[in-house]
């Protein structure tokens, strides 16, 4: 994680320092892969709670704010997002008009 210049704590302390990392590290030359042979749980905001009540709530649009300030031309082109879905919605809808341009 030295090497790729570790998580941002500062503007990121608690969410999207995972997002804000993987997209350096593929700046910087590394390439994030996908293996199915591994087996992760993530069990979100079990640590800290939801970021809908207390502090997180104020807190979660700064950090928002943050990595689409910082990423989000980089992130309208994720390679490991299908253009064809939205990026408006979280459900994995098809995107309308459609994000991807197709030549005949």
């Amino acid at each position: 994680m030295d090497r790729g210049g570790g998580l941002e704590e500062e503007n990121l302390a608690v969410a999207f320092n995972d997002v804000d990392f993987g997209i350096r590290l593929r700046q910087a030359g590394w390439r994030v892969v996908w293996t199915p042979e591994a087996e992760l749980f993530h069990h979100e905001s079990i640590s800290r709670g939801p970021d809908t009540v207390g502090e997180r709530l104020h807190d979660s649009p700064k950090e928002v704010a943050y990595v689409e300030a910082t990423w989000s031309a980089i992130l309208r082109s994720d390679p490991a997002y299908n253009p064809n879905l939205t990026l408006v919605t979280e459900d994995f809808s098809l995107a309308w008009p459609p994000r991807a341009s197709y030549r005949s």
